[in-house]
């Protein structure tokens, strides 16, 4: 099994935090992000680790993993970083996970043992979370729901429901070669414009309407989102009070 993180956003709502820095390098327990992320995806059976770099991406310098680069970082969206790892994307099941968030072993380990062909993970008990880093919920919450057998139907719209938000979408997903294709095939039907501004829900949603199938794997607590100080508060305060235990 193969992985990305895609690492090359400039992260410009963690404001000082990653003003000097990739957001990945941003620490949370006295070790960076990526880091704890390079040690949950090798934890969780992940063998080839690449990273898209883009931002003052000459910081980064982990060992023993392979680089992609995305030069147009600044004009560009999430899409277009995970295009970076094509030759990878084309002959592996790729795990892809996102620079800013934080996991365990175990949501690897379920994502890379899942039969589907594009899988996602999204945390069921998101409403707990969410309502310490935010005021309101839903200010920040976007659609999330599966039929019976789990598959994706809904995925990143803004709503005011909360009935429509069954979980909270991770940033940490898996394909095949096969998605990979579904991928390609959903790019070609766009212009430049929209392959350089799309970000990854509204890829799945192109690949949910042309009929592609997405499969989800659902957790329960134990990850986290960095967007902002506050949220690197948070998470320390829950480290020192003993509710988030960190693996690696």
């Amino acid at each position: 099994m193969h992985a990305v993180v895609l690492a090359a956003g400039r992260g410009s709502r963690m404001g000082a935090l990653a003003e000097n820095r990739p957001k990945c390098l941003v620490e949370l327990g006295h070790k960076p992000l990526i880091r704890r992320q390079i040690g949950a995806l090798r934890g969780g059976g992940v063998s080839t680790i690449g990273v898209v770099r883009g931002y003052l991406g000459n910081m980064l310098n982990v060992e023993d993993v392979t680089y992609f680069e995305n030069p147009r970082w600044a004009e560009t969206n999430m899409v277009i970083s995970l295009m970076a790892a094509e030759p990878w994307l084309r002959s592996n099941s790729v795990v892809i996970s996102y620079a800013d968030i934080f996991y365990g072993r175990d949501v690897v380990r379920d994502l890379a043992a899942s039969s589907g062909d594009l899988v996602v993970a999204y945390d069921r008990n998101w409403r707990s979370l969410w309502s310490r880093r935010f005021v309101d919920p839903l200010s920040d919450a976007e659609t999330f729901r599966t039929d019976a057998r789990g598959n994706l139907i809904e995925i990143g719209r803004r709503t005011t429901q909360i009935d429509d938000i069954e979980g909270q979408y991770m940033g940490l997903l898996k394909f095949t070669p096969r998605a990979w294709s579904a991928v390609e095939a959903v790019l070609e039907a766009v212009d430049a414009r929209a392959r350089d501004t799309m970000d990854m829900t509204t890829l799945l949603r192109a690949l949910l309407d042309s009929g592609f199938p997405i499969k989800t794997v659902g957790i329960s607590g134990q990850w986290g989102e960095i967007d902002s100080s506050g949220d690197l508060e948070l998470y320390e305060k829950m480290i020192r009070e003993g509710e988030l235990c960190l693996e690696n």
